[in-house]
């Protein structure tokens, strides 16, 4: 991999993995990650961007044990505002919270969600290019039993209980692909779709008009990496998403869902329809989220001849 990009399509905590593994096992100056918006919320007057910001501290090494937030943080401002009686029930370390507010700052002076990422990013040492799906606004909103919930609501407040009854990306009709995006997607030897859940994150990517007939119109190979090992999800509420979509929860499932899209795929179970890579899909360490890089843009690059 020496001439072009890698492009991924992440959303949370297994597309930024692979993201970072990519990075490790190619180089970051040949990395783009386009990644999923729809979980942005305003709260504590900045705006918060929780995928974008995930794949970037990732990227610069700086992600916190957690899975999220920067290594190291404090959060005496989230401790200052329940003294003060506010109800906090989404938490944000105190740097955290800074590059929100320094984010919000910057959209209010005109820039562009994307060009404030990149400003960010490069603050922090961040290589590789993170880059939102789209500038306009797009909003997940779920509904389980209780009624309908903007998507951090529905994770946080309600716990991602219940079963999932419906799911809307609100304002994607109206949303457009950002440049960044599509001269990335048109420039990619490979493109890769993240272990994310596919219809909570990369969905939202999906839904925006453009990258879905990008991707397809895209020279390169497109490959999905399963977010299901033996049966079970890696991470997060996949399970509830593809109940609702009634679709299997296994590999070919998520080859359902990603349909005509996809040149390949994989996954610790073989999808007859499909070429598949058959391996341990797990990121738990390092070497792991290296290895299964490598597997994977090796298994792209054969699809390519």
């Amino acid at each position: 991999m020496t001439a072009a990009e890698i492009v991924v399509l992440s959303g949370g905590t297994g597309g930024a993995k692979l993201v970072r593994g990519m990075a490790d096992a190619a180089g970051p100056e040949l990395v783009a990650a386009i990644v999923n918006t729809g979980d942005d919320i305003e709260i504590y007057g900045a705006h918060v961007s929780p995928d974008p910001d995930l794949v970037s501290f990732w990227l610069a090494d700086q992600i916190d044990e957690r899975g999220w937030g920067l290594r190291g943080d404090t959060f005496a401002v989230m401790d200052a505002l329940r003294g003060l009686g506010e109800e906090v029930w989404f938490n944000l370390g105190d740097r955290d919270l800074a590059w929100c507010l320094r984010r919000s700052r910057m959209l209010a002076e005109g820039l562009s969600p994307t060009a404030a990422l990149e400003r960010l990013g490069a603050a922090i040492g961040v290589r590789g290019r993170v880059l939102p799906m789209s500038d306009d606004p797009v909003r997940t909103w779920v509904r389980n039993p209780t009624g309908w919930h903007p998507f951090q609501e529905f994770m946080i407040r309600e716990r991602a209980e219940g079963i999932v009854e419906g799911l809307e990306f609100r304002g994607a009709e109206q949303a457009a692909p950002s440049e960044q995006a599509l001269a990335a997607i048109a420039g990619a030897r490979v493109i890769i779709i993240g272990p994310s859940n596919p219809l909570a994150s990369i969905a939202p990517i999906l839904a925006v008009p453009g990258i879905h007939d990008a991707l397809l119109a895209a020279d390169a190979p497109v490959v999905a990496v399963s977010p299901i090992v033996g049966g079970e999800t890696l991470k997060g509420p996949t399970a509830s998403f593809m109940a609702f979509a009634a679709l299997d929860l296994n590999a070919d499932g998520v080859a359902d869902f990603y349909g005509e899209l996809l040149d390949g795929m994989v996954a610790d179970e073989n999808v007859g329809r499909l070429a598949t890579l058959q391996t341990d899909t797990r990121m738990h360490d390092a070497s792991s989220r290296a290895a299964v890089a490598e597997q994977t843009l090796g298994f792209a690059e054969g699809l390519t001849g």
